[in-house]
């Protein structure tokens, strides 16, 4: 039994459009559709997609904002729907572009109403706090009213506030949307921490790949509703028909090299680029290029995660499964 529970889930929003001057039409649109996972306690999983695949509806189920039309979910062996407030005290959501911290109060006292509101024990509170604030750099910042930090700072504030009552599930929605690089650094790595060391279960959605490979093992990318891919990085690659890239410096200019399982596509001068699939072995063909060529000197480039994503995007698009919101 896993701490998150999807099972044949679907989620339908009826839309009204416009069909002449004074007659207005109703339709369904399926933003999730016969959806379906498990996530163990204490993974970190990359939940991802295009605008509009999904995403955002599925978390707004797994937290009790909206009913299921179909299916079944469980969350810490809850009914997110049913028990919204006992969920709650189980789970921490952090949303990129929405604060839950108050907007003219200090840090320090949105993390005491907070303290209240989850009716947090005071040591523990305490202890939670103090870890934090630590981690995430906020001690220069607790007397700070929230309207005046930065959008890095805010994001750090609101990441402390999500984790101050000990959550068994923390969604990520677009958690360092925004933020400058050594932000994004500070923010992964407690990330880290908190799912290492405490065990949290994180959920992660963002379009900053970045993201999903420095915290996460498996990944789930969903499009039209539906997950199309369910596993780690490797297997993305494969699954999107990924290419490695054969960066090849020869002693003079030549042909475009010919050899088995691998193409030219592109030249300069003595330097040629070779396209591999990212699944298959490069030795065979370096050791070809070595045979048959003036070599002088050769890197290999692993392909770039982004482009694997947007090839299994492509592909969806050319397979559509329906229409989502």
């Amino acid at each position: 039994m896993g701490i998150i529970e999807v099972h044949n889930v679907s989620r339908t929003f009826t839309v009204r459009t416009r069909a002449g001057r004074l007659r207005r039409e109703k339709r369904e649109v399926r933003a999730v559709d016969g959806l379906d996972f498990t996530v163990e306690e204490g993974e970190c999983v990359g939940y991802i997609g295009p605008n509009g695949a999904g995403k955002s509806t599925t978390i707004k189920m797994l937290t009790g904002i909206l009913v299921p039309t179909g299916g079944r979910l469980r969350v810490a062996s809850v009914d997110p729907a049913r028990e919204r407030v006992g969920l709650a005290r189980r789970i921490g959501v952090v949303f990129g572009q929405r604060t839950t911290l108050w907007w003219d109060l200090p840090l320090r006292d949105s993390y005491e109403l907070a303290r209240r509101i989850y009716r947090i024990p005071d040591a523990r509170y305490r202890a939670n706090l103090e870890r934090c604030v630590e981690l995430l750099e906020l001690g220069a910042l607790l007397d700070t009213p929230v309207r005046q930090l930065s959008l890095g700072q805010r994001m750090r504030g609101d990441l402390a506030a999500a984790l101050l009552h000990d959550p068994q599930v923390l969604y990520l929605d677009e958690p360092t949307i925004g933020l400058d690089v050594v932000s994004k650094s500070r923010v992964r790595a407690f990330l880290r921490e908190v799912n290492t060391l405490q065990r949290t279960t994180v959920l992660l959605t963002t379009h900053d790949l970045t993201d999903i490979e420095q915290l996460c093992r498996r990944v789930m990318v969903i499009d039209h509703g539906r997950v199309v891919y369910d596993g780690g990085l490797e297997g993305l690659h494969a699954a999107g028909e990924s290419e490695r890239t054969l960066v090849v410096d020869l002693a003079e200019v030549c042909a475009p090299i010919e050899v088995p399982g691998a193409r030219v596509v592109r030249t300069d001068g003595p330097r040629q680029w070779l396209a591999i699939p990212a699944r298959a072995s490069a030795a065979p063909v370096l050791a070809a290029v070595a045979a048959r060529y003036p070599l002088v000197d050769l890197s290999v480039r692993e392909p770039a995660i982004e482009d694997v994503i947007a090839r299994m995007y492509s592909s969806s698009e050319a397979h559509p499964k329906g229409a989502t919101v």
